[in-house]
């Protein structure tokens, strides 16, 4: 049976997370349910990009998912927030010991504000990386996966790809995460990034 993935989204959520983790996911062969945290399925995202989400998360939201995934953007993180629908499904998450996922802000405004990352290691956008336990908190690190706590964060827009990516690897495998990333071409860049530093 495919697994499903929650992504909660709301108006100013950051465009290119949503996007790049729905697709991404998608890629893999994940069932990824979009869903909207206001009472409407057309969202504005944080750069004035415009979706259709698949479903308001209300009617979604007792559904089971093997992960849940937050995208970052301001105020896309505080309306996430500020759902309780969401946050009360984010804690069954927990208690069921299921992986929980979020990028840029919203490890901290989200996850932290609720007290829902323990004592996890985690990164978020470094702007708001004070907001973390500084003993618990992995500035340098653009993904970090606690296996133990089975929550997985990501810094900004930069580390959308590689963020996805580590999600397909914990969910399906390196198998799987492999076969997604070899057609987007991620080598490539890397290879030209190594080639500007030698020159340098």
């Amino acid at each position: 049976m495919t697994q499903k993935v929650l992504l909660p989204v709301a108006n100013g959520s950051e465009d290119m997370e949503v996007v790049i983790i729905a697709d991404v996911l998608r890629r893999a062969g994940l069932d990824v349910v979009i869903a909207s945290v206001t009472d409407s399925l057309q969202l504005t995202l944080a750069r004035g990009i415009k979706m259709t989400a698949d479903a308001l998360l209300v009617d979604v939201v007792d559904h089971d998912y093997a992960m849940i995934v937050l995208p970052g953007g301001i105020p896309g993180s505080e309306a996430l927030r500020d759902c309780p629908e969401l946050i009360t499904r984010l804690r069954q998450q927990r208690d069921r010991e299921l992986w929980i996922a979020a990028i840029c802000a919203a490890p901290a405004v989200v996850l932290q504000h609720h007290d829902l990352l323990g004592d996890a290691y985690v990164t978020c956008y470094p702007s708001f990386q004070p907001q973390l336990e500084p003993e618990l908190c992995m500035a340098e690190e653009a993904v970090v996966v606690d296996e133990h706590n089975q929550i997985i964060t990501s810094q900004a827009p930069g580390t959308a790809m590689r963020f996805a990516l580590t999600l397909i690897d914990v969910l399906l495998g390196e198998n799987a995460a492999d076969e997604v990333e070899g057609p987007l071409c991620m080598l490539l860049e890397q290879l030209d990034d190594e080639e500007l530093e030698s020159e340098q």
